[in-house]
């Protein structure tokens, strides 16, 4: 069974804005999603997780998350899914910290929200899962600001696997940060992939990411799927033209080593 699948979803606010995404992932699974700004990748992972903007609907189509129809869950069902069946992090790490608590105690809250374990459980679980995603201890009693923007997204991360969920979004997860830090983050989000069959929806601008880490891709614009299947295809035999205007702007930024090496 599919963790995630999607079915000819629509999404509108006064009009149709995404007109009929469809997808599947599997346990492991790598699915990429990219496209301009405005080209509705992130409705599309926002309606995944249930949160949709105010006046935005799902209208049409329909999405199951690990065997529930998300249509049929009430707002305590999808509290309880959100975080411990499918999690997400964002492009901004530092909109989603608070400023006035340490990674540490962010974290632990996580955890013990999620998991119900006790404080001090919590707080060894917290250590557990920041060194997991390769920062040292002392990050614990760090506040947001005194992190890199690296530091901060692996943070983000620690804060988004505590509760074990079987589908992780990662919505433009490294666009802020260099090409280096961009490339550990990419290697510690395969590393959990490998070592817990976590799947994952990677939504990008860049297709060197995608051409990098994803299986499939489904590539977006104006709200419409142009063209969709595994990313050796894709990226070898384009299509549609907007495919290929996407492909040749990136080979100037390396697109071609990932082509030539994956």
């Amino acid at each position: 069974m599919s963790l995630l699948a999607l079915r000819d979803v629509k999404i509108a606010y006064d009009r149709e804005i995404v007109h009929g995404v469809s997808f599947t992932l599997e346990p492991g699974a790598v699915v990429g999603i990219v496209g301009e700004s405005g080209s509705g990748k992130t409705l599309t992972c926002r309606a995944a997780l249930g949160i949709l903007p105010e006046h935005f609907r799902i209208s049409g189509g329909s999405i199951e998350l690990d065997g529930h129809d998300v249509a049929s869950l009430t707002p305590k069902q999808w509290t309880a899914l959100r975080g411990s069946t499918i999690s997400a992090v964002f492009q901004d790490p530092a909109s989603y910290l608070n400023p006035s608590l340490t990674i540490g105690s962010q974290v632990a809250e996580v955890v013990r929200v999620k998991l119900g374990l006790g404080r001090r459980a919590a707080r060894l679980r917290a250590v557990e899962l920041l060194a997991s995603v390769r920062l040292p201890a002392a990050v614990y009693k760090q506040y947001p600001h005194e992190l890199s923007g690296g530091m901060l997204q692996r943070s983000l991360i620690a804060a988004a696997i505590a509760a074990q969920p079987k589908v992780l979004i990662a919505d433009e997860a490294t666009t802020a940060l260099d090409v280096t830090v961009q490339a550990e983050i990419l290697d510690l989000l395969a590393e959990l992939r490998e070592s817990t069959g976590l799947a994952l929806v990677v939504v990008s601008h860049d297709l060197a990411v995608v051409a990098q880490f994803c299986d499939e891709v489904l590539v977006m614009r104006d709200g419409t799927v142009v063209e969709q299947g595994p990313v050796e295809k894709i990226l070898y035999q384009p299509e549609h033209e907007y495919t290929r205007l996407l492909i040749e702007e990136h080979e100037s930024y390396g697109l071609e080593r990932y082509l030539v090496t994956s």
